[in-house]
């Protein structure tokens, strides 16, 4: 997870340069289409090509939208923010995906957990506030808003893992994302400079390279052990805000983002004590 969450930060970077080219729509349309081919390629290998069958078209189709929902909110927030200011913002996403669980999932979330998403949430609230010299409030909406529709894709994930398979999962939000956010960039389709052909290139490796290594990681070992290790992602964004662009995160982050980070981080851990409760209750009934 430590290596995934490198690779995807570079990617976040690349983004974020092309951000300063290109309409963020745009940008997301060039992401998805980067990736593909090496999605491709290990079926090249395997001819596994009955992999790629959806079953469930329509929560495809919804994923499709939701990726042009997130990736549009994420590249304009690091259009205006800094890497690390965004991730900050963008770091409330397992707040929102345990709390729209019980709606869609129909899973109980305890007080505990309830209350920790309400800190969490007022650390977003109070990095969002506007300032003269504090974060851009329309460059964080968008990376709240991403957010949101990164939390409600991982669980309509949950829904299709069900019936269809990774590699299908992946391919189609990844094709759909290039065709939604295509065929809105269209009719003001910037073309793409000469110079950035190559760093195209980097954005579809390092993007399939992170996908890849996530992947691994909790194939590995359980969500509850690898998840966490997400949030070291703020450290590569800092890096990398301060070697390209010399900027540090700001100050409003230095309080929000712990609050943030530290109500996921119990959130992740509260999920593991109580699947150890169950478990250790299934083996006395047995």
């Amino acid at each position: 997870m430590l290596v995934a969450v490198g690779f995807l930060a570079a990617m976040d970077a690349v983004l974020k340069v092309f951000a300063g080219y290109y309409p963020p729509i745009q940008v997301g349309a060039m992401r998805g289409a980067a990736s593909i081919i090496f999605i491709l390629l290990p079926l090249v290998y395997t001819g596994r090509w009955g992999d790629l069958r959806p079953v469930r078209w329509h929560l495809h189709l919804l994923r499709g939208v939701l990726a042009v929902v997130m990736l549009w909110g994420f590249i304009y927030a690091i259009s205006q923010l800094s890497l690390a200011d965004a991730y900050a913002i963008f770091f409330v996403a397992p707040l929102f995906v345990t709390a729209l669980s019980v709606p869609i999932l129909g899973e109980r979330v305890s007080w505990r957990r309830w209350a920790a998403i309400g800190v969490g949430m007022l650390g977003v609230t109070y990095m969002l506030q506007p300032t003269g010299a504090g974060l851009s409030l329309l460059g964080a909406l968008g990376a709240v808003a991403s957010a949101l529709a990164y939390a409600l894709s991982v669980l309509l994930a949950r829904v299709l893992t069900r019936t269809d398979t990774t590699v299908a999962i992946v391919f189609w939000f990844l094709v759909l994302l290039t065709v939604f956010a295509g065929l809105i960039a269209a009719p003001n389709w910037v073309p793409i400079r000469r110079e950035h052909w190559l760093w195209l290139g980097v954005l579809g490796i390092v993007g399939a390279l992170g996908q890849h290594f996530v992947t691994e990681a909790f194939r590995q070992a359980p969500p509850a052990i690898v998840a966490p290790f997400e949030y070291t992602a703020i450290l590569w964004a800092v890096t990398f805000d301060w070697i390209i662009w010399s900027v540090l995160p700001d100050g409003r982050v230095y309080i929000g983002a712990p609050l943030v980070i530290g109500c996921g981080l119990y959130i992740i851990w509260r999920e593991r004590a109580i699947k150890a409760e169950l478990a250790a209750a299934e083996g006395q009934a047995a």
